[in-house]
């Protein structure tokens, strides 16, 4: 035999304490036939910990497992821990032991515990007991080049060969647990995480199209929430109605998370967005082969939102053939994938919207009139954002909140001339447009407000600016002067002195300038709270 093999052996058999490693050799069989046979975690670390405690005389031992995701490691199994340690989760002499195995995916061995700084023995009371002797071994668990967990143990030592083993022995039990440690985080932390993530992202979306997170307490946006909650309980279809930007889609989320259908999906699908040819095949789906390009499979959007609701924006654009199909899935529920000839059956609600006239388009024979009597079943109108009055100061508000949040710029107020101008404009692309004006003053704004002035052209007109005629430099002047003198008048409710010290001119030449531009203190004198 070669002399170093035979040292090897007769270290690792040298059974003088009593401590014979080579009788380890059926257990470590034991291990690893349990695990091929269920890849069962449970029963391994049973095993495991037994072997720890009763062959390897561990006085305490402990499995963690590290999650990636979180980067958080927790104790599993255990044993000898006191209450207060399984109560926190984690053991270690020294706390950064575990973080130094996870991060290196090395072993970390401490011959001496009372050599660890911060070391407190709390089992010590007249002299040195044995958990200062005592020795700390923590091995990482891996799997595919990563650490899934580590196994460590505490015990004292008397043999420095055989501390060497038993790194090495619980080195070997690591890595045979190791694809059982990673199916386990896989099946249960990884997939309980995922599943809180899913149930807070549900969550938001029902916080976010939920009818009162809809601006608007004008009474034809109260009607628009009545009809709402009635169709909600309901799975009848629904055609909401309104010009663009008005917040249609907004109104058919809200349908779909307060309906029965809440917890299945809401899948949108824009009609206008697509060449005809592409339109069938994302609504109905195709099978393999049947067209150029249809190289498998693929489901559409109605099969997609099976057991939930599907929203077909500006379904006034479908062209004839598809809006005869469209009709045989609101009649039956069912349809045929581009290619196919079997029928497939959908439970799930359909909500239509749309800015055309769909009587006017029955009438000249651009729209099918017995699909649009299937899609009528329930017709909610949004109204246009001009007639919706005092809800243009509340979007206003809103978007200006939001906007400046995302912008990283502090925005506390819009000031009255502005808002002036906001409540005489037409609004002809409606909620959008006031998003993006909102959005573009927002940028423009210096000062924490927003100001007539950092509106767009459209929207300053004379009666708001006090300017008669253009838009050159000297109606721009205008416009600025009138504006600051509001705001000075506004702060300091119509007192005239004071806003005149604020503007640095006298209260003669504030009184002129004012004359110039028709304002009276008197319209100041009780102020605003809210602007």
């Amino acid at each position: 035999m070669d002399q170093s093999v035979a040292i090897d052996v007769e270290e690792f058999t040298h059974c003088f304490t009593g401590e014979c490693r080579v009788n380890m050799l059926p257990i470590l069989f034991q291990i690893s036939q349990i695990i091929a046979e269920n890849q069962d975690l449970a029963t391994s670390l049973t095993v495991m910990l037994q072997v720890m405690r009763q062959r390897l005389r561990m006085r305490r031992g402990m499995v963690t497992l590290y999650d990636n995701q979180s980067d958080a490691t927790f104790i599993h199994e255990s044993f000898g821990l006191t209450g207060v340690e399984k109560a926190k989760g984690r053991y270690a002499p020294d706390g950064d032991i575990n973080t130094r195995v996870v991060e290196s995916g090395r072993a970390v061995i401490v011959p001496h515990l009372r050599d660890q700084p911060g070391f407190v023995d709390d089992a010590a009371s007249d002299g040195e007991s044995s958990n200062a002797k005592a020795s700390f071994i923590c091995v990482p668990i891996m799997h595919a080049r990563k650490v899934v967990g580590t196994i460590g143990a505490e015990r004292v030592y008397l043999n420095r060969g055989l501390l060497k083993q038993d790194v090495e022995l619980l080195a070997t039990i690591a890595s045979m647990i190791g694809p059982a440690v990673e199916l386990y985080l896989l099946e249960n932390v990884a997939k309980v995480r995922l599943e809180n993530e899913n149930r807070r992202l549900k969550n938001a979306l029902r916080e976010r199209f939920k009818p009162s997170n809809i601006i608007g307490k004008s009474k034809p946006m109260q009607e628009v929430y009545e009809l709402v909650d009635k169709v909600a309980a309901t799975k009848a279809t629904v055609l909401i109605l309104g010009e663009s930007g008005v917040g249609k889609e907004l109104v058919a989320g809200a349908i779909h998370y307060h309906g029965a259908n809440a917890d299945g999906p809401l899948v949108t699908f824009n009609c206008a967005a697509l060449p005809e040819n592409i339109v069938e095949s994302e609504l109905f789906g195709h099978e393999k082969g049947a067209f150029t390009g249809a190289a498998m499979m693929r489901k559409g959007r109605f099969e997609l939102a099976d057991g939930g609701t599907i929203f077909l924006d500006e379904v006034g654009e479908l062209s004839p053939p598809i809006q005869a199909k469209l009709l045989r899935v609101l009649q039956e529920r069912t349809f045929e994938r581009v290619g196919g000839n079997r029928p497939v059956k959908v439970d799930l609600r359909i909500i239509a919207a749309t800015n055309r006239n769909l009587p006017e388009m029955v009438a000249k024979g651009t729209f099918r009139e017995d699909l649009y009597y299937r899609l009528n079943v329930f017709p909610i109108t949004v109204p246009a954002l001009r007639e919706r009055g005092s809800d243009v100061i509340l979007l206003a508000d809103h978007f200006a909140a939001r906007c400046s949040a995302q912008a990283g710029k502090e925005v506390k107020r819009i000031s009255t001339p502005a808002l002036n101008m906001l409540m005489a404009y037409h609004w002809p692309g409606n909620v959008r447009e006031l998003e993006n004006v909102i959005e573009r003053s927002v940028i423009l704004s210096d000062d924490a407000v927003i100001h007539g002035y950092n509106l767009p052209p459209s929207l300053q007109t004379s009666a708001e600016t006090g300017t008669a005629f253009g838009c050159g430099l000297e109606a721009k002047i205008h416009a600025v002067e009138y504006e600051m003198i509001v705001e000075a008048l506004k702060t300091h409710q119509g007192n005239m002195t004071e806003a005149a010290r604020e503007l640095g001119l006298t209260r003669r030449i504030l009184g002129l300038r004012m004359e110039k531009h028709a304002i009276s203190y008197k319209t100041f004198r009780r102020a605003d709270s809210r602007h």
